[in-house]
């Protein structure tokens, strides 16, 4: 099991910046990728980033060069770091987990914060 609890969302005005924290309850090396999904109102669930046991890390098209994903683990926390926000952005921001238990290979989710970028 992993539990994984988001904070950072808000408002902000296009242009600016935001840092979202996503805490999980156990060492991040156990967990075999991490990431930043979104989801707009009347849209479908999406990638934005994610970062793996190793290091590797993947961004969406939509935010490569604006969006970092980056982990502490000594904090068990990865980050998404996110600059020149654009109203298109505007989403509800979930945290993601995968992880084997045995042969199973489970996905967890945090319970989502919302990111406004207008005006």
């Amino acid at each position: 099991q992993v539990q994984l609890v988001e904070s950072g969302g808000g408002l902000v005005q296009p242009g600016g910046s935001l840092r979202l924290s996503c805490a999980a309850s156990r060492s991040i090396f156990t967990i075999n990728t991490m990431g930043w999904h979104r989801q707009a109102p009347g849209k479908e669930r999406e990638l934005v980033a994610s970062i793996t046991s190793g290091g590797g890390r993947n961004y969406a098209d939509s935010v490569k060069g604006r969006f970092t994903i980056s982990r502490d683990s000594a904090k068990n926390t990865v980050y998404l770091q996110m600059n020149s926000l654009k109203p298109e952005d505007t989403a509800v921001y979930y945290c993601n987990a995968g992880a084997y238990s045995g042969p199973l290979y489970n996905v967890y989710w945090g319970q989502g914060t919302q990111v406004t970028v207008s005006s």
